[in-house]
């Protein structure tokens, strides 16, 4: 089998599975999900939370290292 066509064919497959992914129908913007907004927030929240505790653990380390405090 050439590339090419190996290649056409990864296409055609490609196209069959990720054209299954889409809905029909369109989401209603004037009705949010409540219950999806507030876990977005929430894992956003608790990866700063994770993000400011670790690089006061890194600064710490850093000062403690070079004996600047």
């Amino acid at each position: 089998m050439s590339l090419n066509r190996l290649l056409l064919r990864t296409a055609t497959v490609s196209r069959t599975v990720t054209r299954s992914a889409f809905t029909a129908s369109k989401r209603d913007t004037a009705n949010p999900n409540w219950f999806r907004v507030g876990l977005a927030f929430a894992t956003s929240g608790v990866l700063w939370a994770m993000l400011l505790r670790q690089h006061s653990v890194d600064v710490r380390e850093h000062k403690a290292y070079h004996g600047i405090e």
